[in-house]
Parts: C-alpha cells; structure tokens; sequence
C-alpha cells in the first residue's frame, strides 16, 4: 500500500464501523441534510462530491456524483481534486465532507474547482471546527494531525499528481476561512454561509473509531445541550460548514 492509499484504508475501515454503530447514521442525517439545504438548485448542472467515502451522500442528494481517488464499487468515477476531467463551466455544485483538510494542496484545488464551477456555483464544505472543545478532541483523541502550527501550501506549481502523499490537518478550514490573511486565496468567490456546529452527539459517539459514551435513548437530551451551548461556538463548536459561491 502506497502511502497516499491510506485514505482508502480509512474508508474500509470506517465502512465497518458504520455498519456497527446506528447513532453515526443519526448524527450524519443531520450533517448531510445541512449540506443538501445549501445546494444551489437555481441554476444547472452536475452536482459533483469529491472525496465520497463511502458514498453516503446518495441518499439525500441521488443525483449527485459520487467520485474518489479510488475506484470503489459505490464510486461513479474516479476524480482528483487537482485534475478534474468536467468541462469549463459545466457543475452547478461541488461538495466536500471531510475532505479540505486532506487536500494538501487547498488553494490549487479552488482554481480547478473554479474553473469547472458555473457562475454562482457553489463549494459546500463540512469539516472539523477548531474551538476549544474542538482542539481536545481533534488535538487528543483524534488520530489526524490537528496541523494548527503547520504552513498552508499555497504555492500552486508543485505538484505531482503521480506521487501524491497521505496529508491530514484538521485544522485547515478554520484556518483558511475563518482567518482574514487567507482572503486573498479566494478571489472569484464569496462565503455566503459559516455555521459553527457544536455537534456534541458526535463527540460523545466517539466517531468512527471511538467507544459510544452513551446510550441512544439519551440522543435527544444531547441535542437539547447542542441547543443551549449553539451561542458559544468558540468554546463549543465542532463542525464548520462553509458554502463559497463563484462570482
């Protein structure tokens, strides 16, 4: 296994515990559904995902195109996020879950994005949100690199796409978009939505890989605290969902 497979090591795996642990499906309704509310279906074209896993975007967006650097059976094609093979100006929506902080390469996967993206097009981004409940988690019971104090690539004539390598840094969005000195990176777009999401179920799931701390029946007592603590996202907040649309 070459190094950059390990990404689809991880989707192996996370496929097994997916099928071990129904309160994942819950949590994620509610993260899918987000991203499904911000597609833009004013204007036409493909709905691309990058990055898909194990596809579960289907089922709330069934049109949506499902790629990944690998050729899983779930996967309609295969695509890289530096290369895509859509045409100019041909995809109304391009969505990444859990994808920005593996790209290593952010800024030249904007311009490719932009270059396929129709006018008011948008890229729906959902990721780890660096607060500080979220530096305990991603920085201590996360097996990813939080990447806080780690340089940003942002040189565009680099890369190799035959030798590409496994990158993971979770805090790249908050980075990225919530800090002014990366404005610069996304000329020809506009954010037209940040959400800070606590996502306290999710913590206390333990994710893919990490013991439930609680009993499902208790699911609904959780949302009630993601509720109160929603107005403190500096402390709280554990997802970011960022919706950039080109001008």
């Amino acid at each position: 296994m070459t190094d950059f497979e390990r990404h689809n090591d991880e989707i192996q795996q996370n496929i097994e515990f997916w099928a071990k642990k129904p309160i994942l499906h819950t949590i994620y309704d509610e993260f899918y559904s987000i991203i499904a509310k911000n597609i833009n279906r004013s204007i036409d074209g493909k709905i691309v995902e990058i990055g898909s896993g194990a596809g579960n975007l289907k089922k709330y967006v069934p049109n949506c195109i499902c790629t990944d650097a690998f050729n899983n059976p779930w996967i309609d094609q295969v695509e890289n996020a530096y290369e895509l093979s859509f045409k100019d100006n041909e995809v109304s929506n391009i969505i990444l879950f859990d994808v920005w902080h593996h790209l290593e390469y952010p800024t030249s996967a904007l311009d490719e994005f932009k270059r396929v993206l129709k006018k008011q097009g948008r890229i729906i981004i959902f990721e780890p949100c660096i607060s500080l409940l979220g530096w305990i988690v991603y920085g201590i019971f996360h097996p990813e690199d939080v990447g806080w104090f780690r340089k940003i690539n942002t040189n565009n004539n680099i890369i190799d796409l035959n030798n590409l390598s496994y990158y993971a840094a979770q805090g790249n969005a908050s980075r990225f978009f919530l800090q002014k000195k990366y404005n610069n990176h996304l000329a020809g777009f506009s954010i037209t939505g940040i959400a800070k999401i606590p996502a306290i179920a999710y913590v206390l799931s333990g994710g893919y890989s990490k013991k439930q701390m609680f009993s499902d029946r208790y699911y609904p007592k959780i949302k009630k605290i993601e509720s109160f603590v929603k107005g403190m996202p500096s402390l709280f907040a554990t997802r970011l969902s960022i919706v950039l649309e080109k001008q």
